[in-house]
């Protein structure tokens, strides 16, 4: 039956949500975007950061108020009252960062994706579980309200029985961009298409079989990914990537009895729509474009997993990242992709 209203977004308990302090790998355009979301939207603590240079780390301490600013990450990770680190690192340096931070019994909040390839991945999650802390994929949209209704619709079963997702994420980038840079995991696999992937394996669950085809960009790294996969439920799902060209970035998910339409882009703060098959009636999610503002949702619920005891986050287990990178694996395995890290 189609709902009279849409769900509303559920939040931890007030109260509920430790502070942490935290310290940063990695002080890129997102670390500055991750800080300003915990000072400005949580109660969290941002206490250290590291990078490759000191002047660099000094910087960012600075607009950001951290206390503490290292060129060494083991030096920040010596850090008796730190926390929880936050990898904002390049791809290829999230697998060798997050076996350190764990190592050094830091609870650990990795920048999607996790890792390179499954293999990578689950030696994190070996390294965490010998640890006994908590390690999580970044994957901030998973975290937000808008995800969170939608997930309270499909197991409501709004939709019906699904048939159908059919999403593109795709984004025009200067040939001086590091996605095109081989020697750091580039192509819109890893940066796009795991939020497409992601996408499909909330709703369909596990990938049953993939097809995948690409084309190469002239960097030598993968210029654009479609993929067809099917899932146990019997769902298909349609998905391309393309670092070549702007593309809608709109997600289509088609059920017997409703279809629900996510605006570009669609894994991002935004509208949806939800459609009955037959009779016209619509629901409208509406919300603030406040994109980034948002990452607090991923901390916010990083914080209370350590607050409860988790080592594994509800929302976005490590076996469901792991299962992630494991398509992303066979999909590149198809197109003849290969990182350097992998040769």
């Amino acid at each position: 039956m189609f709902p009279s209203s849409l769900p509303v977004p559920r939040r931890p308990v007030a109260g509920s949500i430790p502070l942490l302090r935290w310290g940063i790998i990695g002080p890129g355009w997102i670390a500055a975007h991750f800080a300003n979301a915990l000072r400005e939207h949580t109660s969290q603590q941002l206490l250290a950061v590291a990078a490759r240079s000191q002047q660099k780390a000094d910087a960012f301490a600075a607009r950001w108020g951290a206390s503490h600013a290292f060129s060494s990450v083991d030096e920040m990770l010596a850090l008796a009252d730190l926390d929880a680190v936050y990898i904002a690192t390049p791809h290829n340096h999230h697998y060798p960062d997050g076996l350190k931070a764990l190592s050094a019994g830091k609870h650990t909040l990795i920048e999607k994706p996790l890792a390179l390839n499954a293999r990578e991945g689950a030696g994190l999650q070996a390294r965490a579980r010998q640890q006994g802390v908590l390690c999580m994929e970044a994957m901030w949209c998973d975290f937000t309200p808008k995800y969170d209704v939608l997930g309270q619709l499909l197991a409501d079963g709004a939709l019906g029985d699904l048939h159908t997702l059919i999403a593109d994420h795709g984004e025009f980038f200067t040939a001086d961009h590091r996605i095109f840079n081989a020697d750091l995991a580039g192509g819109p696999m890893l940066d796009l298409g795991s939020y497409l992937i992601g996408l499909s394996m909330k709703i369909g669950g596990a990938a049953k079989t993939i097809i995948a085809s690409g084309q190469p960009a002239p960097a030598g790294v993968n210029g654009q990914a479609s993929m067809l996969l099917t899932h146990d439920n019997g769902m298909h799902s349609l998905l391309n990537t393309t670092l070549f060209s702007n593309t809608p970035g709109t997600a289509v998910i088609a059920g017997r009895d409703a279809t629900l339409l996510l605006d570009g882009q669609f894994y991002a703060p935004g509208a949806f729509t939800l459609t009955a098959s037959q009779g016209g009636k619509t629901l409208r999610w509406e919300e603030p474009t406040n994109r980034y503002a948002q990452l607090s949702h991923e901390a916010e619920h990083f914080a209370w997993c350590v607050g409860q005891g988790i080592t594994d986050s509800p929302i976005r287990s490590l076996d469901t990242s792991l299962q992630t990178l494991a398509v992303m694996d066979e999909a590149r395995r198809q197109m003849g992709i290969v990182f350097n890290e992998e040769r």
